[in-house]
Parts: structure tokens; sequence; C-alpha cells
């Protein structure tokens, strides 16, 4: 998919990050907290030092062995601190990082079907586990670091400027470069970031594609068209990484050579102060370690720099799956205990707006209690319908209702909130990694045992009861270790555990052998019989099991 560069402004993406903060909070205060006592204890650390020293040339009076452990115990305390900040990013930063990805998975859920196809699934991975990994490590963990180094460095140049004002003057002539080489750095990093993320996602799609259809690549010989696809794709990555490598060593070498300079001019300017005997070999120490502290900051901050913009990135990637628009969350309506029909009013819909029309002023009225297959050839909206009657899609014009066999009831219109009377089996093979038992639980999360043994019997997946762990036994990913037939019985045994009042088949037995499918039909039949059943067919021995037939035609408009 093809993005727009500048779709989100720098300040647009500070307002989505701030509305993201809550659950970051509390890791990115202690954290802030850790680091600001760290800030005072270093501050307390420089001048414990120079007293110390100065201590120990006889330039002060004091008690050597108090100085000596006084400073001991800053460092173990720093030590301790270092020990929670760890322990605080290890527990909290695990946490906070699993309720963000749980927020945007949950989003991806509950938006409208017509929208996050627009996204590859190996790009949503990747954004949900690697943008959202850098949104954390941005709100709770760099964004204290820029106050820390903030702080640390208003508050180190303040003591060298009590100390020697001249002294801290030259240590912070090369801001105003950093300043402005610091702007330019960014915009220009984050182009190549953005690059660089998007490639990822690319690579992650090709190796997730690969392995999903691993049978189809195998057969029909394509191993190396992959490989060699993958390769090309890594090739570009490699590039656009060499090209950021350049960018950040240039970039990074004029800022140190600039504090470099920096740092000799104070070193010497303190040491000709020492010969000429203005100043103390304690003062002189503490010069150091002040220059140190000063300089070090701005070094961090142009060490964070990468990582803002790397985050900024991310947030655009984020906020892009935020945009997806999601599906109303309305209370379930339960049309009614008697059969009920579902009706179609001169219904057009069109997948895009320069598509053709796959239905065009359809009407059709599927009754209550009935029993209707419809056939008809690729193309001409037999799924459509499926996804009309449960509102995964909303028609350009019509309406479509549910409506019960009791005429002084009033029509209800189709909407997610209608959703509830269905059940439903699409096409393929759609089981979850598990057990069967946690398959079957989809359909009724309250299903007992008994009940999901009937469901199976009725389905005509009893071969379940000879596997050696029976309902608990584990499929792999689609039902990997079960033939395709043996998967699309037990997906139907799911929507039999569903309560329902109209029953969704999608090429729901195009797996199976006539003898099973009559058999199963036959089941349906007698398990749903006041229960109205839609059956998406291309075979036409399923009509024979139907009372009714809609034969669709594929319209060209």
């Amino acid at each position: 998919m093809k993005i727009n560069k500048t779709k989100y402004s720098t300040r647009s993406i500070v307002r989505w990050l701030w509305s993201h903060h809550r659950g970051c909070r509390l890791q990115a205060f202690i954290n802030m907290v850790i680091g600001l006592l760290q800030v005072g204890l270093g501050l307390w650390g420089v001048e414990l030092l120079r007293r110390v020293t100065d201590i120990a040339t006889g330039a002060r009076e004091g008690s050597l062995v108090t100085a000596a452990i006084l400073l001991g115990s800053i460092m173990l305390f720093e030590m301790i601190l270092h020990i929670i900040h760890t322990w605080v990013r290890a527990v909290l930063g695990v946490k906070t990082q699993n309720l963000m990805q749980q927020s945007f998975f949950s989003r991806l859920l509950k938006g409208r079907w017509r929208g996050v196809e627009r996204f590859h699934s190996g790009d949503v991975l990747n954004r949900l586990f690697g943008d959202v990994s850098d949104i954390v490590g941005l709100m709770t963990e760099v964004l204290p670091s820029a106050i820390i180094i903030v702080v640390q460095f208003v508050a180190s140049f303040i003591y060298l400027y009590v100390m020697d004002s001249m002294l801290a003057i030259i240590l912070i002539v090369a801001a105003p470069v950093f300043i402005v080489l610091s702007r330019f750095y960014f915009h220009k990093m984050r182009r190549i970031v953005r690059r660089i993320k998007d490639s990822n996602s690319a690579l992650q799609s090709i190796i997730q594609e690969s392995v999903q259809h691993k049978m189809v690549v195998k057969v029909l010989e394509q191993t190396d068209t992959m490989v060699g696809r993958l390769e090309r794709r890594q090739s570009v990555l490699r590039f656009q990484i060499k090209a950021r490598a350049r960018f950040s060593i240039i970039s990074k070498a004029l800022v140190n050579i600039g504090f470099a300079g920096g740092y000799l001019a104070a070193l010497v300017w303190g040491l000709f102060q020492l010969k000429d005997g203005l100043i103390t070999v304690g003062v002189l120490m503490a010069f150091t370690q002040l220059i140190s502290r000063i300089q070090r900051p701005l070094l961090d901050m142009a060490r964070l720099l990468p990582t803002f913009v790397n985050s900024l990135t991310s947030s655009e990637r984020l906020m892009e799956l935020e945009e997806l628009p999601l599906e109303p969350e309305l209370e379930p309506v339960y049309v009614g205990s008697t059969p009920v029909g579902i009706r179609f009013e001169d219904i057009t819909y069109q997948y895009t707006t320069k598509g053709r029309h796959v239905l065009r002023h359809f009407s059709h009225d599927f009754r209550p209690g009935s029993f209707t297959a419809i056939l008809g050839e690729t193309g001409a909206g037999k799924t459509t319908l499926i996804r009309l009657m449960l509102s995964l899609i909303d028609p350009s014009e019509g309406n479509i209702f549910l409506y019960t066999a009791d005429d002084g009831s009033p029509a209800v219109k189709v909407s997610t909130a209608t959703r509830c009377n269905f059940s439903y089996v699409p096409q393929g093979n759609t089981l979850f990694s598990g057990t069967i038992r946690q398959n079957l639980l989809f359909g009724n999360p309250d299903a007992t045992t008994e009940q999901m043994n009937e469901a199976l019997r009725i389905a005509i997946a009893d071969f379940v009861f000879s596997l050696p762990d029976g309902i608990d036994t584990l499929c792999g990913e689609g039902g990997g270790g079960l033939s395709e037939g043996q998967a699309q019985r037990i997906t139907i045994a799911r929507a039999i555990l569903r309560p329902c009042s109209i029953l969704l088949l999608d090429e729901a037995t195009s797996a199976l052998d006539i003898e099973t499918e009559h058999r199963l039909l036959e089941n349906i039949q007698k398990h749903f019989a006041d229960t109205t059943i839609i059956f998406v067919t291309h075979r036409l021995a399923v009509a024979g099991f139907t009372d009714s037939q809609l034969t669709m035609q594929r319209n060209t408009e």
C-alpha cells in the first residue's frame, strides 16, 4: 500500500502520543524519579570528590575517612537505583507493552470488515509487535530520559558556572551548532526510517505468505522464486540501512568533533587556572567531572534522536491502523424465538466505487423456517449475500430485514446488533490452532462435553472420538493434522453449537464426498427443523434437500 509520507505532522503525532500515554505513566514516572535521583547523587558525588581530593592534598580541613565513606555510600546507592530501574523495565515494561498490543488488537477485530484488508497481515503483525514496542520504549524510557538529560545539563551547568563562569561558557559554545544539526538530522532520518520500516513489513509479508502457502509453493516448484523475491527485498533493506548508517556516522562525527574541541578547550583552561594557583586540585577534578556531565547530556540527546525518529515513524504506522473504521458497538437484538426470515429489498452493492455492481436491484425473501440453496457461477454474488446478511458490509442501496413468522411482530433492519441471530460456516478451513474442544467452544463458550459430542455426531465428525485424545486432540495452524474434510466437519459442529435463528453455510461441504454430504444434510434438516437454513453451493445435488433454490447470475454492469 502506498503511504503518504507527509500525512501526519509532528504536532499531530505528539498529540496522539499524549492521548495514548495513560497506560505508560506509572513506569515513565518511576523511571523519571530514579533518573533525577541519579542526577542529584551524581552532582553530590562530584562535590564529595572535590572535598576528598582537597582534604588529601591539604587544601581543605576535614575527615578524609568520613568523606570517603559518604562517597562510597553514594556509589552504592547509585548501584541500587540501577537495579531498581532494571526491575521496573522488566516488569512494568512488559505489562505496558501487552496492554497497548491488546488495545490495537481489539481495535483490529472490532474494525469493519471492509477496512483492515487494506493492510497485509504480515504488515499488521509487524506494527503490533515492532511499532508498539517502539512506542512503549519512547513513552516509558526515552521521554523520561530526555527530561533527565535536560535537568542534568542545567544543574551541571549552573554548578560549573558558580565555580567558573568562563569555563561553563566555553563548554556550551558547540550547543547552537548541535541544535541546527539536530533539526536537519531529524527530518532526513525520519524519511529514511519510514522506508526501512516499510521494507521490514514487506519482508515479513513475503515470509508469512510463503509459509502459509508452503504446499502451493512446493507443488508449483516456486521455492527459488520466493527465495529470490525475499532476497531482492532484503537487498533493498540492506541499501536503506547502509544509507541510514552513513548519514548517522557523518552526523555523529560532526557532533563529536565539536564536543571534543569544547572539552579540550575547557580542560586547558582549567590547567592554566591550576598552574596560576587560582584553583585547587580538587576543583580541577570537579571541573573534569562537570565537563563530562554537561557534554554527556548533549551527546545522549544526539543518541536519542534516532530513537525519537524511529518512534515517530512507528506512531505514524499505528495511527494508520487507528484510522480504520470501527463497527458500531450495539446491544444484541434477538428477533424472536419463532422461525426468522430474512428479506432483501432492492439491494445494490459494489465493492469499489469504480468496480462493477455485484448486486443490482436484488430482491428476495428467505422465508422463516425455509431451507434455501443459493446456486450460481463464480462472481454472481453468493458470498456477498452472506456478508450483507451478517452486516460485514452495507448495501449501497436498499434494505435488509429480519422478521418472524408472527405477522404482528415488526421487521428489524439488519445491523451488527442482529448478528447474534446467525450461525455461520465459511468457506475453507477456518480452524484455529489449539484443541478440538477449544475450537468447538468458539461456537458456544458454555457448551458441555455432552453437547459438543452431540454436535460432532450431527456433523458426521464422530471420527474425533477415535482419536487418542478425543476432543482434546491438538490441531495445528489451519487444522494441521486433520484432512480438509475432517476440519470442515468440525467447523460445522462449531456452528451447530451456536444458538441461532438462521444458519448460513457457505460451500460448507465442498471437501466432503457425496454420501457423507447427504448424511450431513439429513442431520442438519432434523436438528434445525425450525431454523432458516441458507446453503451456498455449486453442487446441484444439494438442491434436492432444500425446499427452495435461488439461482444467481453474474452482473456485468
